[in-house]
């Protein structure tokens, strides 16, 4: 059922700086040996491409895709479908975001791969069929952008049968990408369309409004402003986010429409993960919590998204994956662990890989107490108070221990914190924990893997942070004051679930308990490392990343607007007894 939504003009194709082709129908022939781009791998075999072929949809909108195949195979082609708003070919997108740029070996792709997809060059020649769509109302495709939700997953459906009905079709098809092409994936498998036989969401969100635009109740929409509608061009409207989150400021059926049920997917999925991405880990890690566990295996690395989704060796994963589920071929596959996954070690060595003989891990309950002295306690302190500035960007509060003995902080935690304001009557307060060496240096864990590009992240550092999603130094949360009610039936003692149904303002001077959520992690810290954990009226962590004429990257805005004024205290020990409460590994 169609939710109304906001809907704004979108920007036009022809204001792309970088062009994106105009519609013209035809079959381009790239022959094997050739190098599409300079330093890319040569192609392994002929590749048809179908440029710019009309779907129509159920009402009457046309889309329009492209199709690469082996050209010597005419039939009975597996197919790999990728739903992008960002342009199937040329435009910005494809150019300033070609993996290459982000330290990827130049001859690890074929040069052929749209932004967030996989590589037909490879595919093609694994004998698949790889099928790039531009999204409703981007591009040249017709109709009005919408974002996610029920009306995005027909679509979607509306395409896997046009694809399925091809005479070069085996009628098995897969989806894949990553990011917003990986939460398209979520919508359409939602509806179990009959020919699509096996996914791979590779990191992408599942609940727009927590996980995002609104996450802890705040509204933040500079990314999804300044860094994703300004580059998505089309001939109509787009589906406008900002205005949503104004009309629709709690969590309401608007929202709700855009959360799939993932419990009934009966396609087969594959999930790439990470710990550290910034918008996608809280919802990638639950996708897999609700899917069907004998048909759903999810891997956790320790690199960006972008980097693994090009990487060989998760590509021949994949590539298995998909030759079982869609060729039909019977090669084990089932014999793959469901789950591997990776413990960070920022400033050290990750451990990865590794096999999981249970999902969640076992783990043992811990919590540490905050002190007036700024210490994190293992014992219940006496009464006192912390205090910050809110409205200033470098005020905090910091706790920290120095660790005994190494030890695996695993899965979400829970900053129980009690907060009280002096002014106003509401409380925009962030949280962060990360670990420190012996001289107090905040340690990083940097996603990229090629030397030249970490150089170039770490000479990013400002006040001893860097940019988020290609580093990451431990979990954060936020939360807004008034949206602090919890639903006790979905919150467990390290999750609390906001319903975000209502909101309860704040008395200055009174203290409010405020329950935290940070999002999961598997981080070792090291006896002698001190673990820090810090409270501001801004964003703590690893900050948005932006070069001036460009889009960025996602992470802590400190222009963030907030409901913030005057100082903040925290309030420790006796009836107002604030703590972190977490788990480690067993």
């Amino acid at each position: 059922m169609s939710i109304d939504a906001p809907f704004r003009p979108g920007n036009p194709v022809s204001e792309s700086k970088i062009p994106i082709p105009p519609v013209l129908t035809q079959t381009t022939i790239f022959s094997a040996g050739t190098i599409v781009k300079e330093g890319a791998r040569p192609l392994g075999v002929d590749i048809q491409v179908d440029e710019d072929q009309p779907v129509t949809l159920r009402d009457g909108t046309v889309l329009y895709g492209d199709v690469y195949r082996p050209a010597s195979l005419s039939t009975n082609l597996p197919s790999v479908v990728m739903y992008t708003p960002y342009s199937k070919r040329g435009g910005y997108w494809n150019t300033a975001f070609y993996p290459v740029n982000f330290g990827v070996p130049p001859h690890d792709v074929s040069g052929l791969n749209a932004f967030e997809s996989l590589d037909p060059g490879y595919w093609c020649e694994h004998g698949y069929a790889i099928v790039m769509v531009d999204a409703r109302g981007t591009s040249h495709s017709g109709g009005d952008m919408r974002f996610l939700g029920p009306d995005v997953a027909q679509d979607i459906c509306d395409v896997i049968e046009w694809i399925a009905a091809q005479a070069w079709s085996n009628g098995a098809v897969g989806m894949a990408g990553n990011s917003q092409l990986c939460m398209t994936q979520w919508a359409a498998a939602a509806t179990n369309p009959p020919n699509l036989k096996a996914i791979a969401p590779w990191e992408g969100l599942t609940d727009l409004y927590r996980d995002v635009i609104m996450r802890g109740g705040i509204p933040d929409i500079t990314f999804n402003e300044r860094d994703i509608y300004s580059f998505i061009f089309g001939e109509n409207q787009v589906e406008d986010l900002a205005a949503a989150s104004q009309h629709h400021p709690l969590f309401d059926k608007y929202w709700a429409s855009k959360v799939d049920d993932l419990s009934k997917v009966s396609a087969a999925v594959y999930i790439s993960a990470s710990w550290s991405n910034p918008i996608h880990t809280r919802g990638t890690l639950a996708a897999f919590e609700q899917l069907p566990k004998e048909t759903t295996w999810m891997r956790v690395h320790d690199t960006q998204e972008w980097i693994d989704l090009a990487d060989p060796s998760s590509m021949a994963d994949l590539r298995k994956f998909f030759d079982r589920y869609l060729k039909g071929e019977e090669n084990g596959w089932e014999n793959t662990p469901r789950v591997r996954y990776t413990v960070l070690d920022p400033g050290g060595v990750d451990e990865t890989n590794i096999v999981a003989p249970q999902w969640p891990l076992e783990s043992t309950a811990a919590e540490l107490f905050l002190d007036e002295t700024g210490s994190l306690t293992g014992s219940a302190p006496g009464e006192g108070a912390v205090s910050y500035v809110s409205t200033d960007v470098t005020a905090s509060a910091k706790f920290s221990m120095v660790a005994e003995k190494d030890m695996t902080i695993y899965g979400a935690l829970n900053a129980n914190l009690w907060v009280s304001t002096d002014a106003g009557n509401d409380l925009d307060v962030f949280v962060a924990v990360y670990k420190e060496d012996a001289a107090g240096n905040r340690l990083h864990h940097i996603t990229l893997r090629a030397a030249p590009a970490q150089g170039f992240v770490r000479s990013l550092e400002k006040d001893g942070m860097l940019p988020a999603a290609v580093s990451y130094t431990g979990p954060v949360g936020r939360l807004r004051a008034s949206h602090r009610a919890t639903d006790a039936s979905k919150s467990s003692r390290l999750e609390p679930h906001h319903t975000h149904a209502a909101e309860e303002l704040v008395a200055p001077g009174t203290p409010v308990e405020l329950q935290i959520g940070l999002w999961p992690t598997a981080m070792k810290l090291h006896s002698g490392e001190r673990l820090v954990l810090e409270i501001a009226g801004h964003p703590t962590g690893p900050l948005a990343m932006h070069m001036p004429g460009e889009s960025g990257l996602p992470g802590g805005d400190l222009d963030m607007p907030t409901r913030n004024a005057g100082t903040h205290t925290v309030h420790v020990g006796g009836s107002h007894s604030s703590r972190l409460l977490f788990a480690v590994l067993a």
